[in-house]
Parts: structure tokens; sequence; C-alpha cells
């Protein structure tokens, strides 16, 4: 595990009977000051892209001025403690979307930028491959996962009658090609053990789907782990025990899951939910989605991963947000919101829960200490909707937000207002290039944002 002078391996996993947990970033896995001017230790660089439903209230998303003294409208206020390190977007069109009716042919494509290929059938196609696959094509090989797609609703079938597309285009944002999506994952739990679970000879999870009984990965590899801790220095020693705490308290939110509810009193099951939930799900849709985000938070903190994407409802979603103060109906419905007053107002409060939701991903990722800076500062974090306006079904000038340094390549800040027609694919194109995977085009790119990346020279 450690060599003469205490050095240990980044490589370094705990271990125990039928399980591994990987480590974060410690000291001890860093050069001695002799090695440093030969192999300085550099985080690496992770991404995500997190696609949420239906669009937003424009006026409250948008701000009024561009550069770095804006104001952050209603929406977008749960960013006020990060807006130094995100960058607001407007002006981003997808034109591949506007010859496509409703939701599908601009979700199907949001990490393409292709053409969707309208259809009922089987002969589905985003146009090509996601922006997302295609750095884990590229980098995917130096993680045990090359990439993670996560999400909360599961896949829908079928063809939606009113504009002649097949369901599957709403369910998925990954695309390993332009006809092959690429499955997500909706169950924490297994997410839990593709991160931390027993493997076969071949390294495949090995699923439990019937065990009754949590088995904690923490338990089994706690041994290990104090005997790691006794060689590890001070402050090691304190990001180790906050490391294993966080895993610990994912933990024994899935075991709740897993027991009998104690509750006398059940809720009637929503309407909107024809079949009951998986057992291992959280019936809590907001518990659900807070798992989601602490095990990407895993993810990247461990470098299970570092490319990941997570949706947090299915194309069309009319998941009910009663939850809220101040709504009483569905996300999709308030959507369509036919400019009445009384649907806006729940409308923009749906989208700042959700922006609230970003925001708690992005605070967990800048509690991480990493290199120089934090966990945030290495990574670059998408989020956005497929549409503008869920009302007119727009794909122009949709709404985009990016967190994150990317190590120190990206300047954040910023409210960047491109011109009408200024391609979306500028973005991905963009961001590409941060991740060190540069191309010269993707989809419909015509050039890279410079704001964005102001040193390159091209």
């Amino acid at each position: 595990m450690s060599n003469k002078d205490g050095r240990i391996s980044r490589r370094t996993m705990l271990r125990g009977i039928g399980a591994t947990m990987a480590l974060p970033l410690l000291d001890a896995m860093t050069p001695t000051k002799a090695q440093a001017a030969i192999a300085a230790a550099t985080p690496p660089k992770r991404m995500a892209c997190i696609y949420f439903p239906n669009g937003v209230w424009q006026d409250a998303w948008i701000p009024k001025t561009t550069g770095t003294d804006y104001e952050l409208p209603y929406s977008l206020e749960p960013m006020a403690p990060f807006k130094d390190k995100i960058n607001v977007f407007s002006g981003l069109d997808k034109a591949a979307s506007r010859r496509g009716d409703g939701h599908y042919a601009k979700t199907g494509n949001f990490l393409t930028g292709e053409p969707v290929t309208k259809t009922t059938g089987k002969d589905i196609s985003a146009g090509g491959i996601s922006m997302d696959q295609l750095v884990a094509r590229t980098i995917g090989h130096n993680t045990p996962l090359p990439s993670l797609e996560l999400g909360i609703d599961p896949v829908i079938s079928g063809i939606d009658s009113n504009v002649g597309y097949t369901r599957l285009y709403g369910s998925y944002i990954s695309w390993r090609s332009a006809t092959v999506p690429v499955a997500k994952e909706i169950n924490p739990r297994f997410v839990y053990e593709r991160l931390f679970g027993e493997k076969d000879a071949s390294g495949k999870s090995v699923r439990k789907n019937k065990q009754k009984d949590f088995t904690s990965i923490l338990d089994l590899a706690l041994d290990d782990a104090k005997r790691l801790r006794s060689n590890l220095g001070r402050d090691d020693q304190v990001k180790l025990d906050e490391y294993l705490e966080s895993v610990h308290a994912v933990e024994k939110r899935l075991q709740f899951g897993l027991k009998p509810d104690p509750r006398e009193w059940k809720p009637e099951p929503l309407a909107q939910f024809p079949h009951a939930p998986d057992a291992e799900i959280p019936a809590d849709f907001k518990e659900h989605i807070k798992l989601m985000l602490d095990l990407m938070v895993l993810a990247f903190q461990t470098d299970s991963t570092r490319v990941l994407s997570f949706m947090f409802a299915n194309d069309v979603s009319g998941r009910n947000f009663s939850f809220l103060d101040g709504v009483s109906g569905g996300h999709h419905d308030m959507s369509h919101h036919e400019n009445k007053e009384a649907k806006i107002n729940q409308y923009k409060e749906i989208t700042r829960w959700h922006v609230g939701q970003y925001a708690y991903l992005l605070d967990k990722l800048n509690t991480i200490p990493e290199g120089e800076g934090t966990l945030l500062d290495n990574c670059q974090i998408l989020f956005g909707s497929s549409i503008s306006d869920g009302n007119r079904h727009s794909p122009d000038n949709l709404p985009l937000l990016v967190a994150g340094g990317a190590g120190g390549t990206i300047t954040t800040g910023q409210h960047i207002a491109k011109p009408k027609n200024t391609p979306l694919c500028n973005l991905y194109r963009t961001m590409l290039t941060a991740m060190d995977v540069p191309v010269d085009s993707f989809g419909d790119s015509n050039d890279i944002i410079s704001e964005v990346l102001p040193r390159l020279i091209q």
C-alpha cells in the first residue's frame, strides 16, 4: 500500500471481502519535494452535463446586462454563492431542432446538436455522438468507469401521436453513436454498487437484486481503512475521515429505503405514476435527487469517472411540484403558461427549485479541497434545458449555465450574450477544448466562445 517514504499510490484501494473502495486524492499520494520537480500531481478535469426539462420563463432567467457586472435574475438567485464560478449564456441556438415538433426533436439531440430523425419506430437517430460521450471515448480509459449516466425517470417507449415521434427521444441525452443511446441508471443503490460494490472476474459489478439486507461496503473495508489511517499524516487523516463519513451518510440513506417504513400513515400513490417505483428507489422525489447528486460528487471525488450526465426528468415531465410553496400542479402543465400570470409564477418557482439543486451540487464539490483549489475548480458542470420557453417549444436562446474552471482553463463569472443564430455547438466545442479534446468542429459549430477560453490561440 505504501512505499518506504510513506507515499501511497493514487490507485490505492480500501479492500474488504468482496468489496473495494476508491479513495480521494490524499497528500500521501503526491510526490515528495524531491520528486515533485519531475512528476507534480495535477488533479484531473471532470465534466458533467445536467438536463432539466420544459425550459424557463426567460425574463426570470436572462440577466439584463452582460460581462461580469450583472445581477442574477429571480430564477438564478440560488447561484449567488457561486457567481464568480459560473458563466451564464444567452443567445445560443440549436438550429437542427427547428424542424421538429414538440419536445422530442429538442431533447434527443441536447448534447449532439444534430437533427433528430422523426420516427415512430426503431430507426432512431440523434444525428451523432453526444458531446459527453466524445469526451468519454477520449479519456474514459483513465478511470474505472469511462462515464456514468444517471436519471430519475425510467425509459419511456411508445409513440407520442400528437407529434409523431417515439417517446424514446425524451429519455436520453447521452448517445454513444447516432443510433445508440446510453442507458441511464435511476436506482441509487445500483449506482453505489457500480462505484464501490463487488466485482466479478471481468470487473463487472455484481448486483444482488433480491438481497434484503443492505451490505455496507464501508463496513467491509473498515479494517483496511483503519490500517491506512494509522500511516497517514494529520491532514490526510482528516480528509479520509470526511470522505468515509460522506460515504457512510449515503449508505444510511440507502438502508432506509430497504427497511419497513416506520410510519403508520401511508400517503396515497400519485395519479401520474401508474406504476409503483422499485422498493429500492426512494419514494420521495427530493431524496432521490439528493442521493443522485451526492453519488455524482463521490464518483468525481474518487476519480471513478470523469464524465457524467444526469437528467432531472424525462422530456415532457408532468411531475407534480405541489411540495413547493405557491405551486399546485405539474411542471409540463406550468410550462404551457399561455402568458397567464398564475402559471408563470409557478413555472418560475419550479425552475428556481432546479437551480437550487444545481447549487447544492456545486456547494458539495466546492467544499472538497483538491490540488490548489477545490473539486469544483477542476470540473465544468453544464446545466440547461433543451427548449427556451416551454410555451413556445423554441430551441433558440437556450437557458444554459456552466460552472467550474476545468483546472484553471475556463474564465468564469460572466454573462455571455451571443448574437442570434450562434450555434449551441460552439459552447460544446469550447467545452471539448477545455477537456483537452480539441475538435475542428462539432455539430453545426463554427467557432469557439472566446470569452470562455480567452487564452486559446486559434
